[in-house]
């Protein structure tokens, strides 16, 4: 955290500087996602294969954001963001490179890179967020969150301009890493120099122990179950779905990109609705009515004969998978031991990531994908049970509306110094197989 004050200016290139950052990993993130169905044919995987080489985001993705908060704590939330966009970047170019080569393996290294940044990214992201909240008094992470998805829908657009005029895959995303890297290059001019960087004291330690005992509360297994059904709704989306239309309901692959857009620009608008949806309504009702719609979304895409209607309820399922990272990590922050917590909800959420595409995609194999989702709708559904433990543990809480997460909670339960006391309302964090 920053000690001194900066002068308004400086704050507000700090602030855009994170939202521009945000924005340019989502249009990354999306503008390779609406050219699966191109990659996939280029590289003549089948649907078993594919899962696989998916794969290789999941585990990018992972290793990332266990390694996220250390590296912030080492050298600094900037150096850590610079880091991340750099592999963002040569992720996107290098899935290209792998298209264009016709190679699977070159092209789940592409992914490995590219989740490797944004994960790397995630945590420091979220620390800057939290001290420019502190910096001008109000609420900024939700915004932040929100330019990602924002980010996923401008790439998405792109994207299916580019797959409407046939342009090459490797084109197509060699023009975004060169416009991503001068962007990322601007952004991290504009972020003070330290931050989040400190010094471990001595007798610091027994992570792994914690992690591991935290696992004994049933309330951390509850909320642990409850981010893995809606990070799996998240991920099998960005995983799956233009494939899912072309494949399974016989659109073309520009329809496909369209739908996956529609998809994107709900996810977005539920990320900006989401700091009002929660100071009226409370954690355990939103996470409750977000499965509830998701799900209901999820089911007309997977038993509706109609494309058209298949296409208009991934609306419902973006909606509804918006909230269930961020809400539930900052549930998690309110837990006893708050740093074991979330560490161990969140790695829940990326087994969904790590786990979904190769499990979906070996049952879409036999199943097909509409039916492989099947699997994600029964797991979406058992969060109108789990969502309980959300409810906050703080003496005082109301029922009927519990107070939602502050801003800076889930990064200050990370191990970030500096970060509580921040004011306001709120989900923030969101972590995505960089989705």
């Amino acid at each position: 955290m920053l000690s001194t004050p900066l002068p308004a200016p400086a704050i507000r290139r700090w602030r855009l500087s994170l939202f521009v950052f945000m924005l340019l990993v989502g249009v990354s993130m999306s503008s390779w996602i609406v050219r699966t169905p191109a990659v996939r044919d280029a590289i003549e995987a089948s649907t078993a294969q594919m899962g696989l080489v998916l794969l290789g985001l999941s585990a990018g993705s992972m290793s990332g954001i266990l390694s996220s908060g250390a590296a912030v704590r080492r050298f600094g939330g900037r150096n850590t963001m610079a880091a991340g966009g750099v592999l963002v970047v040569a992720g996107v170019l290098v899935v290209g490179l792998g298209s264009e080569s016709a190679a699977a393996p070159v092209v789940a290294l592409g992914l490995a890179l590219f989740g490797g940044g944004g994960g790397l990214s995630e945590i420091a992201v979220n620390i800057e967020g939290a001290d420019v909240e502190r910096q001008l008094g109000r609420s900024v992470l939700p915004a932040l969150h929100g330019c990602f998805s924002a980010g996923t829908v401008v790439g998405a657009l792109a994207g299916i301009l580019c797959t409407h005029l046939r342009v090459p895959v490797l084109w197509h995303l060699a023009v975004v890493a060169v416009l991503a890297s001068a962007a990322f290059a601007w952004a991290v001019r504009s972020i003070p120099t330290g931050n989040g960087r400190r010094v471990a004291e001595p007798g610091q330690g027994g992570g792994f122990r914690a992690q591991l005992a935290v696992w004994r509360d049933t309330r951390v297994l509850l909320l642990g179950a409850v981010v893995l059904a809606l990070a799996l709704a998240e991920g099998s989306a960005n995983d799956w779905l233009p494939l899912i239309m072309v494949d399974g309901h016989g659109t073309g692959q520009t329809v496909g990109s369209i739908v996956f857009a529609a998809f994107a620009a709900a996810m977005t608008a539920g990320r900006f609705a989401g700091a009002a949806l929660l100071a009226r309504f409370g954690a355990v009702r939103v996470l409750r009515g977000s499965a509830v719609v998701s799900a209901a979304g999820l089911a007309l895409v997977v038993f509706s004969p109609s494309p058209a209607l298949a296409g208009a309820a991934v609306v419902l399922w973006g909606l509804g998978a918006s909230l269930g990272f961020p809400v539930t990590i900052s549930a998690a922050g309110e837990s006893e031991d708050p740093d074991a917590a979330v560490g161990a909800v969140a790695t829940a959420g990326y087994l969904a990531f790590l786990a979904g595409p190769p499990v979906l995609g070996f049952v879409g194999e036999h199943v097909g994908l509409r039916g492989a989702m099947v699997l994600v709708l029964v797991v979406v559904a058992t969060v109108v049970v789990t969502s309980e433990a959300a409810r906050p543990r703080q003496a005082g809480a109301e029922v009927e509306g519990e107070k939602a997460p502050r801003p800076g909670g889930a990064a200050e339960a990370a191990g970030v110094p500096g970060t509580a006391d921040r004011g306001g309302d709120g989900p923030q964090g969101r972590s995505t197989p960089v989705g």
